[in-house]
């Protein structure tokens, strides 16, 4: 495994992150705690320091499952967990960022993690409307952090040009972006860019695009329990399954699978600090952690994967608003 500085913030972390929406068992499907606290601890054996969570996941079960499995070695990991975003199902994003409410759930937070303070507190998708109306949401961060009980602070941005904006005009330099290889929008809109110039930490999520491409989903499918997935049309959840086919020649010949090999395009931007790919299990944490290892991908390679980008539609923009 490879370490990276994550910005400006003094704080290193692995390349490959674990994202542990799915294991709040509301989001992906149902979860076993003991196989979701076993994963967790294969992957810190496997030199996996840094672990994304939310309040929200699982109404906190993510951090509850997260804490139990890795207190122990509370030290040597790096936690984010986010705040804001209240609990509901579809594409309604109800919210609260008062500070009042941000200072009580970050002490819920920390009792649930098993801990006296976290490395880098989220705000959990505001709108910039909110931010620009109430200057108080990042003051409160900040007091949080002269505190001592948070160590930085950023936002989970609902887009890269919100992310733009968070740098630009609120001076953040942490932010947690969408980017894959079907989504390069924080390449097109300047986004890395400006964070490299910054020096602002940039984490990675949907790197594997919910799933789709590992190549093992097929649009098709009928997603047990309370699924995030089953609220997207069944053919925009065919279009991200199409997608792998594309980008096979990145596989033939090389001894890495679709994921790796879309894991490896995120990290290869030198802008990333780390990428968050969603893990279930041991064999889903061992394949992501091994791509940390491998070469990078070629100039030729990417410049195939960019022009399949610009000439594929792999997001139908009224696909939120119809089922």
């Amino acid at each position: 495994m490879k370490y990276r500085k994550l910005g400006n913030t003094g704080i290193e972390v692995s390349e490959i992150g674990f994202g542990t929406w799915g294991l709040g068992g509301n989001s992906y499907g149902p979860v076993d705690d003991n196989v979701s606290k076993t994963a967790l601890r294969f992957a810190f054996d496997s030199g996996i320091t840094f672990y994304d969570t939310s309040d929200l996941y699982g109404n906190g079960h993510s951090e509850e499952v997260l804490g139990d499995a890795l207190h122990d070695v509370r030290d040597k990991i790096i936690i984010s967990t986010k705040v804001g975003l209240l609990p509901h199902t579809g594409f309604g994003m109800p919210c609260d960022f008062s500070p009042a409410y941000i200072r009580q759930e970050l002490d819920v937070s920390l009792r649930r993690l098993r801990s006296d303070y976290v490395d880098i507190y989220l705000l959990h998708s505001p709108t910039i409307e909110m931010l620009r109306e109430d200057r108080e949401i990042v003051a409160t961060l900040q007091i949080l952090k002269e505190a001592g009980k948070i160590h930085a602070y950023g936002i989970s941005v609902r887009s890269p040009d919100d992310g733009l904006v968070a740098i630009q005009e609120f001076g953040i330099n942490v932010v947690q972006v969408n980017f894959n290889m079907i989504d390069h929008r924080a390449i097109d809109n300047g986004l890395f860019d400006v964070a490299c110039e910054k020096k602002v930490g940039v984490i990675a999520r949907t790197p594997l695009c919910f799933g789709y491409l590992t190549g093992k989903l097929h649009g098709n499918e009928k997603f047990e329990g309370i699924d995030h997935r089953a609220n997207w049309p069944v053919d925009q959840r065919q279009r991200w399954a199409n997608a792998p086919d594309l980008f096979l020649f990145l596989n033939q010949r090389k001894n890495r699978t679709p994921a790796q090999s879309a894991l490896r395009f995120c990290l290869d931007h030198k802008s990333v600090s780390t990428v968050i790919p969603g893990m279930m299990n041991c064999n889903e944490v061992r394949e992501n952690a091994l791509a940390s290892s491998l070469e990078a991908l070629s100039a030729e390679e990417v410049a195939r994967i960019k022009l399949i980008y610009e000439n594929n539609v792999f997001y139908d923009h009224s696909a939120k608003q119809r089922k």
